[in-house]
This record gives structure tokens, sequence and C-alpha cells, in this order.
């Protein structure tokens, strides 16, 4: 658990620990401390900026803040590029301006939140389905801040225990999933179709289907393994995201942690 940050405003605009000795210790929950990260990202937000916007349960915190700002006339003339549908209706429920990457080839800024992040701000993204418009909204940009609580912080990629997503095309997907599990068989890779609550094979904005790998051990030099992955027929993109973070924000026990990259 975290100790909580006092707050002079409900917005979140101040955020402190408190450190009163006659003050009992306040306990955050995991939400709370993606929104305290959320809200510390939005804060490099400025008028004018194209932005990308992240799809997942730490970024709808930020699309929320952006939003308000907007409303408040703090921000304006912002245009957003959603990296999912379900941040799509987000935005335009807030009154965001949103257009695409056609119109705008280059982003100011984008704002994500990751599954897990190694030491060198390498990334894991995708558990929430997103994975390809996300990497093609954070390739586009500028500057790419990431959101996360301490608890998305890895010693390696895959170190979680937890899915490593890979987009595949519905054709043959098990054969694309026993080529993926093979390809990492050394690091006791198991390879599964991700289902939705249903039982049906969960499908992607963009048609497509999710192959989960679960490591057990390191996969060694991640550009290697990545380009291996793309190289399987019937691949689209997998969920690491290799030294595209700018920025990451870590929400924890004691306070917001700044990473930048070197």
């Amino acid at each position: 658990m975290a100790v909580a940050w006092s707050e002079k405003a409900s917005s979140m605009k101040a955020l402190s620990l408190s450190l009163s000795p006659t003050s009992p210790p306040v306990f955050l929950t995991q939400d709370e401390l993606k929104k305290v990260a959320a809200y510390k990202a939005v804060e490099f937000v400025e008028s004018g900026m194209v932005l990308g916007l992240g799809t997942g349960s730490t970024a709808k915190h930020a699309v929320d803040r952006i939003g308000e700002l907007l409303c408040q006339g703090k921000l304006n003339n912002i245009i957003g590029i959603p990296t999912s549908k379900k941040t799509q209706e987000q935005a335009i429920s807030l009154g965001i301006p949103l257009s695409d990457l056609d119109t705008h080839p280059t982003i100011d800024l984008a704002i994500d939140g990751a599954d897990e992040v190694d030491p060198q701000l390498n990334l894991v993204k995708g558990r929430g389905g997103s994975l390809l418009r996300e990497k093609m909204v954070e390739g586009a940009c500028k500057k790419f801040v990431c959101i996360v609580d301490e608890s998305k912080l890895v010693k390696y990629l895959g170190g979680s225990g937890l899915a490593l997503p890979i987009e595949v095309v519905p054709f043959c997907w098990k054969f694309t999933a026993d080529k993926l599990g093979n390809l990492f068989r050394d690091s006791g890779c198991v390879a599964r179709l991700r289902n939705d609550c249903k039982g049906d094979p969960f499908v992607t904005d963009n048609g497509n289907y999710i192959v989960d790998l679960f490591l057990k051990k390191d996969i060694g030099d991640l550009q290697v393994a990545g380009d291996a992955i793309l190289r399987i027929a019937g691949v689209v993109e997998h969920g690491m995201f290799l030294d595209m973070a700018t920025t990451v924000i870590v929400a924890g026990e004691l306070g917001i942690t700044i990473k930048n990259k070197p």
C-alpha cells in the first residue's frame, strides 16, 4: 500500500506527502496512484498541442484531466489522436477535438500507460488490446510520457509473469501461436489465444486476434527478439515498445518518480 498524497484541491493540483506526526497515514489504492501519475503527466500538456491519447485505466485519468482543463479554459486549441475506439468515445464525450495520423503525421506529445517498465524504460503494452494503434500513434510523437504505478516496474520485460501480447491475423492463428511459442521455447514460453468474457477470441479494433506470451525467463536482446517476432508470417505487431518512452512517471509509496530517457 502507498502513503497518500495530501491535496489542496480535489483536482489534485497540489500533491505532497503528509508528513505531520499527528496525522494518521492514509493509504492510496492502485487506481488512486494511477490518477496521481496521470495528473502529473498532463502538466506536460500545453495549449496548441496535438496529443496522442492513450488507452487503459491509467490513460483514462489523463484524458479526463485534459477534458477538464479544456472545459475550464486552461487549455485551448488541443487536438487529440486516440489510440482506440474506447478512447475516441471518451474524448468525444469530454469535448476534446479529434483528428488522425493522416492529417497530423507528427504528434507533439503522447500520454499513455504501460503494463511493464524495465530499467531501460522499455515497455510492455497491449494487455488492453490496443497495442497496434498505440504503437502507431506513440511512434509518431516527439515526446512520449508513460504513466504507471510502481507495481508495473520489472527487472526485464515479461518479468511480471503476465502476458506479452502479440497481435496476429485470425487466419491460421494457431499456426502463428505455435511459431511464437517455439521462438522463445528456451525462455519457457507458453503462447495462448486471448479470449473475451464469452470465451470467444478477443478481437482488436483492427479485426485481429491477440496471442499472449507467458515467459519464465528473460528473452535476451529485445531488439533481436522483436525483429524475430515480426518476421513470423501472420504477426501484425508485438507489444514491446522499445526505446520509445522519453519520460516515465511512476507513482508509489515515496511519491512520484520521474525517469527520463538518457
